[in-house]
Parts: structure tokens; sequence; C-alpha cells
């Protein structure tokens, strides 16, 4: 992409940015991260088998982590094209934000975003990038659809989604979603542009990003669409996930309340 970009007014988390190498695919995959220490690891190596750089440039947006899982020459080691370290204030969507920016500045034609803590099948990345191409603008992975499979759901998860979640973005976005705590989707560079979305602005701080694209995308009328992909948990110990507690649970139905009713429409 040539285009000039009106990106003056994009509200950006303060970032220190390493590139290992040079742009080299019309598609990234965007991989927000925390101290996943091992998990992200057992995902980069997953990449590197299924040959993944070789469909889309692979970019890690960390929020901070310490656990050393982001060493500079271990993540060349495993094809990662970029780092973006999140110095500024904000969580996930705000690291986000960050990587969402840069790829735009990039030139990339759609973006891929999946968690860094190896829930996911990294194989489906082709599919969303193909679906991308053949002109969809918001991909939603989703375990519930024909050819999904969701392995080790905790029930009390399951039932959230599928009572409160999924009905309450559905009914927002008038589209029907059966997977929207998923964060693993693709978005086309035409919708994270669009005048209409603003998808760069401070407001975007924790879980709202995610909600907000699921409603914001349907509701301009952007082709939506889910496809199949696996979503594993462990079988035992501690869940992977950022979201704790009742307080973490309440939180994040104030957000799909917010969203639903249009708080963070421009």
């Amino acid at each position: 992409m040539t285009e000039l970009l009106n990106d003056s007014q994009w509200q950006l988390p303060t970032f220190e940015l390493y590139e290992f190498a040079p742009r080299r695919t019309d598609y990234c995959v965007c991989i927000p991260i925390i101290n996943e220490g091992e998990r992200i690891r057992r995902e980069l190596a997953d990449l590197m088998q299924h040959k993944i750089a070789d469909h889309a440039d692979i970019l890690i947006l960390d929020g901070g982590s310490t656990d050393g899982s982001t060493a500079h020459d271990y993540l060349r080691s495993q094809n990662v094209r970029t780092l973006l370290v999140k110095t500024g204030k904000g969580k996930l969507s705000a690291q986000l934000r960050m990587g969402y920016a840069y790829a735009l500045r990039q030139g990339y034609e759609g973006i891929v975003t999946i968690d860094g803590n190896d829930k996911d099948n990294v194989d489906a990345i082709p599919a969303f990038i193909q679906t991308m191409r053949e002109g969809w603008d918001m991909v939603q992975g989703s375990r519930f659809v024909p050819g999904g499979k969701a392995i080790n759901t905790p029930l009390s998860r399951m039932v959230a989604i599928k009572l409160i979640h999924a009905p309450l973005i559905s009914f927002g976005a008038r589209f029907p979603y059966t997977d929207t705590t998923n964060g693993y989707r693709g978005y086309s560079r035409r919708l994270l542009l669009d005048p209409r979305v603003q998808p760069f602005r401070d407001v975007f701080e924790t879980y709202e990003l995610l909600a907000y694209m699921s409603v914001r995308a349907p509701q301009l009328k952007f082709k939506t669409k889910e496809i199949p992909v696996t979503r594993a948990y462990p079988p035992s110990g501690k869940t992977p996930t950022k979201i704790k507690g009742f307080k973490g649970n309440a939180k994040l139905i104030g957000i799909l309340l917010d969203v639903v009713r249009g708080k963070y429409n421009p």
C-alpha cells in the first residue's frame, strides 16, 4: 500500500520497537502477550512447524513481559519479524492498538490476531488470510461452528459465552455470532481505516476493542463471517486466561453493555 495514512490523531501507548526482518507478506499475525512463558514458546514452535511465516509476518505485541520469553535472539530464531513492547498505560486493547497501528503503517492488507497462550490451532491462520483475500473484513474464529472444536472448555466459560456474551454481542451487531470471547480473528485494512470505526482511541484500554470491533463491523455492513477453529484448554491445572474472578467478569459484562449501547462509537 502506498496511500498516505491520516494517522496524526491516532492515540497510541508509548512503546519500544524492534524490527528483526523486513516486511515479506501482505498479511501479518499479531500475538499479544504478557509473561506467557512456555505457552508462547510452544505457540511459536507451532508457527514454525506449520510454516506460517510463509503466509504472514509474525508480530509480537508485548505488554511488558519479564519472564525472558521475548529475548531478541530467540524471537529471531522463531521467524518473528517485529517485537513491539508497550511502555505506556493500558492493557490488552492498548497492545492491540499499538500493533494494529504499526501493521497499517507498514502497509499490510489484513491482520490476524491470535492469543499468545497456546490455546488456538495456528494452522487455521492461512484460512483467515484466504477469507480476507476473498473480500471478508471481519473474520471471527469459532469453536462452535461446523468444523470447529471446543476442547476442555471450562463449564463456567461455556455458560458465559452461550448465555451472556454471544447473545449480547449478536444483539448489538445484528449478526449471529457463536464465539464472541475468542480473540482469534482477522480484520481487513479497509475496516480498520474506516473513519466510522476509529479503533485508535484511548477509550480502548482493556477488553473494549475486541467487543467493539465485533459489533461495529456488522453494524456498518462490513462483510463478517465466522470460520472454524480449535480452542483447547489444558485438561487440568490453571486455566490460561487474563479474566479472573467476579470482579473481572463483572467488568467484562459492563464493557459488553457499553458496546451494545454505542458508548464507543465515534
